[in-house]
């Protein structure tokens, strides 16, 4: 139990002792969290560090923060971050999730990212998703583009912006940006913008369907589900008869 632990700690460099315990309960170990947090500490492994506490998310000043994800596909949020492969030249991701159930549904990679480039990933996701109630955003320019608002509005969403320089008020995006960057981007050299990209996708396949979330219960918000059919069908019959061998060429 002590190497699985000192080896979800190295995999997982940023999880503390709660989140490996499920990832252990998730191998077959059958231990709760006092005796992992004793291994923990004895064998000299740190908690990461608490995210420093932020304002309530929903004020009552009647703004549009008040505005609380009730059910899937309520409220989306959106936002840029930025980071430098090794040559020093700069790329921006776009990172789209899921307000009620914390999803990230998509992290676009690229060199550069404008409001053409924002419609599209978001033109993908309502036909993979449906159209949401409402999109939330801060006022960069990208976002307050007037052919990005009128393009969700003509599909039938709303916007809802935060107050300008309140981004805590965007709670949910900026918590999911800071996990990215402690999580991957704090401990990755991207020599190319390809890697970057198939890193960053796989980071995000495994923080939906893996990596536990406190908040959730300590469960991933997009689990991947099996389905085992009660009868393994047998072989189907040829759509065609059977024909001869190949002839051998000399």
């Amino acid at each position: 139990m002590t190497a699985d632990i000192l080896a979800l700690a190295l995999q997982y460099g940023r999880y503390g002792y709660r989140r490996i315990t499920v990832m252990l309960h998730r191998a077959g170990w059958v231990v709760n969290v006092k005796r992992v947090e004793r291994i923990w500490r004895r064998e000299g492994l740190k908690v990461p560090q608490k995210q420093p506490k932020r304002g309530r998310l929903w004020l009552n000043d009647g703004s549009c923060i008040r505005l609380r994800p009730e059910y899937p596909n309520h409220v989306w949020s959106y936002d840029f971050v930025e980071d430098r492969t090794h040559n020093g030249r700069k790329f921006r991701m776009l990172n789209v999730i899921d307000e009620f159930t914390r999803e990230c549904m998509a992290i676009r990679v690229s060199r550069r990212l404008k409001a053409v480039d924002v419609i599209d990933v978001l033109s993908d996701l309502f036909i993979l998703r449906g159209i949401p109630g409402h999109i939330r955003s801060d006022n960069g320019p990208e976002f307050i583009a007037k052919a990005l608002r009128e393009w969700i509005a003509t599909v039938g969403a709303r916007t809802a912006y935060i107050m300008p320089g309140s981004p805590w008020e965007n709670g949910y995006c900026e918590s999911f940006n800071s996990k990215l960057r402690d999580e991957l981007l704090d401990g990755e050299i991207f020599y190319s913008l390809k890697e970057a990209q198939i890193v960053i996708e796989g980071w995000r396949q495994h923080y939906n369907t893996a990596r536990p979330h406190s908040s959730l219960g300590y469960k991933p918000p997009a689990p991947e589900a099996v389905l085992w059919p009660a009868a393994q069908p047998g072989p189907a019959s040829p759509a065609t008869p059977a024909v001869a061998p190949r002839p051998v060429m000399h």
